[in-house]
């Protein structure tokens, strides 16, 4: 029987990921883990089998077995990991509706702000503190534009971000520059919303409606009902000035009340984190599927443009005149 030896068990592989990390399978696009947790450990990949010697086979009968088992390759996978930002509420809303300037003015948070759209290129993380114990973690993403679902502006590779959240902040901006409508403006975000996920659109959402300031005080009552009786809106409504703060304060309060209720009830009611649960894995899913589409359509135009390329297109003729 030999020795009566055994191999080395490998070692396992620990690969640190920060926290909002998500591991998709590239060839499935199976959502693999989602890193929620300081500490949290998901296994990916299992390593191989290990092979039987000799000894395993021996029995009363067999005291000296020729028989033994090779080990098992181990699990094989294209991975592809995805860091979104961990929020509780997000911010929605078209380039230059204001929310770089809401965030700032109700954290510490210092996103670049400017009379002009698309200023804000990444997404931006502020804390919002109420008191001592009191807080939560509010997101900018880039703005949205009509047709984003398609890449128009800067297309919806930030979107997944709001997929973390629990709570959405439609900012709306009430006196544009630009004179545009703002409804107009409201309910095309909502399109290119569902467009991207249609659970991130049943998430709920606060309309907010912006830039009071630069209405007159005798219009700006009539300037709100106009808008939200043509959304049909039936949610809550916060109106403010974030450059002045002007009613961002009930804002965040009633954010903070709510997120509390929320957690209150996931940890009481086991209905109510199940439902959370999925909601999540509906977002995380459609995101991941949304994100191919949008890359297979990418590579798909690299593809035609590289059917186009024609060395002659890059020929340069040069002419020596006497």
């Amino acid at each position: 029987m030999g020795r009566q030896m055994s191999g080395k068990a490998g070692e396992d592989l620990h690969v640190k990921v920060p926290v909002g990390t998500t591991v998709i399978d590239e060839d499935t696009l199976e959502v693999i883990a989602d890193v929620t947790e300081i500490g949290q450990v998901v296994l990916v990949g299992e390593g191989g089998r290990r092979g039987l010697g000799n000894i395993h086979f021996k029995s009363s009968t067999n005291r000296a077995p020729r028989r033994t088992t090779t080990g098992t390759d181990g699990d094989r996978r294209n991975l592809r990991l995805e860091m979104k930002v961990m929020a509780d509420v997000g911010l929605l809303g078209m380039p230059n509706a204001g929310k770089s300037t809401l965030i700032r003015s109700v954290s510490a948070a210092k996103p670049k702000v400017a009379n002009y759209p698309f200023t804000t290129l990444v997404p931006n993380l502020g804390v919002v503190k109420l008191g001592m114990h009191e807080h939560f973690v509010m997101a900018d993403v880039p703005g949205l534009i009509e047709g984003a679902s398609e890449g128009a502006g800067l297309g919806l590779r930030f979107l997944k971000h709001l997929t973390r959240t629990r709570l959405l902040f439609h900012v709306v901006d009430v006196a544009p520059f630009d004179e545009s409508d703002p409804v107009e403006a409201a309910k095309a975000i909502v399109h290119e919303l569902g467009q991207f996920s249609p659970a991130l659109s049943e998430r709920p959402r606060w309309l907010v409606l912006n830039k009071f300031d630069l209405l007159p005080e005798d219009e700006r009552e009539e300037r709100a009902q106009k808008i939200i009786q043509a959304l049909d809106w039936e949610g809550p409504v916060f109106r403010i000035s974030a450059i002045s703060s002007d009613g961002t304060d009930k804002l965040v309060q009633a954010a903070y009340r709510w997120l509390t209720e929320q957690r209150r009830l996931e940890n009481e009611d086991e209905e109510a984190l199940a439902r959370e649960e999925e909601m999540r894995r509906r977002m995380e899913e459609e995101s991941v599927a949304r994100t191919e589409d949008r890359l297979g359509r990418r590579r798909k135009r690299d593809d035609e443009d590289d059917e186009d390329f024609d060395d002659d297109d890059y020929d340069v003729e040069v002419e020596y005149a006497p």
